[in-house]
This record gives structure tokens, C-alpha cells and sequence, in this order.
């Protein structure tokens, strides 16, 4: 079997999170509450694509926005194969 080598798209991502949570009319501060942080930097993170949620922080938002965790995250499917075809 060939190795299956995928690409999260950080910064697209953000932006589908950021949209899922206007979608449900969350704002960054129920985020950060039900995430039970001290401060909105982590989401602000994520929402700018600077970096991702743990698996943990996947799991509370996926039933946060009532959708899975691949219905967040942002795969790059067009380098997919291309990478696959070069590196693997």
C-alpha cells in the first residue's frame, strides 16, 4: 500500500472556523469559555490560521457547531496528488 500523505490548510481553516462559528452565532469570547481559557489569544490564533486546535479543542468544537471534525478542517486535495506522485 502507498503511504497517504495529506496537507491541513491552516489558514483556510481559520476562516472556516471562523465562518462555522458566525454561522451558529458564537463569538470568540463563548469560545474561549467553553474552552475554558483565561484569555481569546488561542482562538484568535485559530481563526487567523496561526496555528490549529489540539484534538482535544477539535472534539469540544465539532459538538460546539453540531458538524466533524473533516467538516472543520480544510484539506489541500489539489496538492494531494501531486505530492504523492513527487514525494511518496
Amino acid at each position: 500500500m502507498n503511504p497517504i500523505c495529506l496537507s491541513i490548510k491552516q489558514e483556510e481553516t481559520g476562516k472556516r472556523i471562523k465562518q462555522l462559528l458566525q454561522d451558529h452565532g458564537y463569538k470568540v469570547k463563548d469560545i474561549q469559555g467553553a474552552m475554558g481559557f483565561e484569555t481569546p489569544q488561542a482562538v484568535y490564533k485559530w481563526l487567523s490560521g496561526k496555528s490549529l486546535p489540539s484534538l482535544d479543542n477539535f472534539v469540544i468544537l465539532s459538538r460546539l457547531l453540531n458538524t466533524s471534525i473533516e467538516d472543520i478542517l480544510v484539506i489541500d486535495g489539489d496538492s494531494f496528488f501531486a505530492f504523492v506522485a513527487a514525494f511518496c
